[in-house]
């Protein structure tokens, strides 16, 4: 009988512990599951040419034999790995014939990341990924434990993110605890991301490869245009666009619900803030404040037309999660109304309004305007110039879907770039520089002015001529480069100067006295 927690002691008195023994139990579970896939369609075809006891007997043995496999290449894999938390080092050990040792010093750990999927949930298990946010590979810079108990793994998030006997951040004026919870409501932001879209076009195109798969696709084809058979060919473009439309509305809201359901951000003692989220797969994400260099409105076109912002953190050690989709790992809050957005960047940072508030963002010269609106026009027109000549060449139809795409998309280039020089800026607020830009993505960002390393300043030939000049803050956080696009040449290089004085001065001309 095993008590709690028992399942990691120590292996021996070195202090070695082991894995949770249940991972052998995941193991077989998660065979089973792949036996009865198979063995359905394997059972229906047996069954077709001989007795149905035969054709149990047959997928039953290899399910049996697939099982006992898997379990018992997981048993060798959990008795032959083992891993310690010493005072200077993580240790892990595993292999059978290639015996690997790895380890990583604690002062590099950057972060201690516990997921759990619906099976290691039922069984109390966890995920923990143990990392020094080094971008080297992954495998060097990474030890992973799968699985541990979830005590286990709350232990070893505590103790490997613990910095208080080396001057974790202060608590100030800002309180500890709870920073934000989920509010359902943000749910209505999802709708309008650009996951959406693609989703919809990920469900059209996968009930295509299905159908092929089965080969039904010429059938599926017939009985769609069936549907449509005296439907003029507009009505039926417009009835699959709102179709897939639909697809991918409903599978947003899908995806935000497993992906942020039960979202908290809290600040624990010692200065840790740590993100817990998740459905069906929980994740927890650590980020120490020491480790932060600022923070990043990201604000998507249609979230930022419905006035929300999403807050990503700019600290070092942070790599983009296992999770992909529209959230990693540098994401502490999802989009959220702005001023909810503001609001958790100020707590995050410390701060009494956020910098990317407070700062005053000086506006680009018109040259700035000129530069974006000739790149939309540009894009714009190439789709209507192709189809122009193809149309010339070939038929007719070709030139009418022309004028369509010049009528949409010439005003829509106008629009957008207009927003785009609107959404330009950059100035300085306190210890923070800020800088915005984009239009399809407007990004707001609030860069400690220590984190910067260095400025890099680019001018081409056409910037030369309008007198514009491209600046980049350098940084070991985040991104890793920040820029402020297409500002006006002298006053750009005082603004990399003011925000960081003495970094590029000895690179500036100045007038003698």
């Amino acid at each position: 009988m095993s008590v709690p927690g028992g399942e990691e002691r120590a292996a021996g008195g070195d202090g070695w512990r082991r894995l949770a023994p249940r991972t052998v139990l995941v193991a077989a579970l998660v065979m089973a599951g792949i036996a009865t896939g198979a063995g359905a369609p394997v059972f229906v075809g047996l069954a077709a040419g001989r007795p149905l006891w035969q054709a149990g007997a047959w997928v039953l043995g290899g399910a049996a034999l697939l099982i006992a496999g898997g379990s018992a290449l997981d048993l060798v894999r959990w008795r032959r790995t083992k891993y310690r938390v010493g005072a200077e080092r993580v240790e892990l050990r595993t292999g059978l014939l290639l015996v690997k040792r790895r380890s990583l010093a604690r002062e590099r750990i950057r972060s201690v990341d516990l997921t759990a999927n619906v099976l290691l949930r039922v069984l109390g298990l966890v995920k923990v990924r143990i990392g020094t946010g080094e971008n080297t590979g992954g495998a060097e810079s990474t030890l992973a434990l799968d699985p541990v108990t979830r005590e286990e793994g709350e232990r070893l998030r505590r103790e490997l993110l613990d910095r208080r006997a080396a001057g974790g951040a202060g608590a100030g004026s800002h309180r500890e605890g709870e920073l934000a919870v989920l509010d359902p409501a943000w749910i209505r932001y999802a709708p309008v991301s650009f996951v959406a879209p693609a989703l919809g076009g990920a469900a059209v195109g996968g009930l295509m490869q299905v159908s092929e798969w089965f080969g039904a696709r010429g059938k599926l084809i017939d009985w769609v245009l069936d549907r449509f058979r005296d439907t003029p060919v507009l009505w039926i473009v417009v009835v699959l666009v709102v179709g897939a439309c639909t697809a991918g509305v409903v599978g947003a809201l899908g995806l935000w619900v497993e992906m942020w359901w039960n979202y908290r951000l809290e600040r624990e003692p010692g200065g840790t803030l740590r993100v817990r989220r998740g459905l069906f797969t929980t994740r927890s994400t650590s980020v120490e404040e020491r480790r932060l260099r600022g923070v990043e409105l990201v604000e998507p076109l249609g979230v930022r037309t419905l006035g929300a912002a999403r807050v990503d953190a700019v600290a070092t050690g942070l790599t983009v999660g296992e999770d992909s989709g529209h959230a990693n790992h540098r994401t502490l809050l999802p989009a959220a109304p702005r001023a909810t957005a503001e609001a958790v960047a100020a707590h995050v940072l410390r701060e009494a309004v956020s910098p990317t508030r407070a700062a005053r963002l000086t506006p680009h010269p018109p040259a700035a305007r000129t530069r974006r609106l000739r790149w939309a026009v540009g894009a714009a027109l190439a789709p209507v110039l192709v189809l122009g000549v193809l149309g010339a060449l070939l038929t007719d139809v070709l030139l009418y879907a022309a004028g369509a795409c010049g009528v949409v998309l010439l005003p829509t280039a106008v629009l957008l770039g207009r927003d785009a020089y609107r959404s330009l800026g950059h100035g300085v607020s306190g210890e923070y520089l800020v800088a915005r830009s984009g239009t399809v993505r407007r990004t707001t960002v609030a860069l400690r002015r220590g984190g910067v390393i260095g400025w890099t300043v680019k001018q081409s030939v056409f910037q030369r001529r309008a007198g514009l000049v491209t600046l980049t803050a350098t940084t070991a956080a985040g991104a890793g480069a920040y820029s402020v696009y297409d500002a006006a040449e002298g006053e750009g290089l005082a603004f990399a100067d003011e925000a960081v004085p003495g970094l590029l001065a000895p690179f500036l001309d100045r007038p003698a006295d």
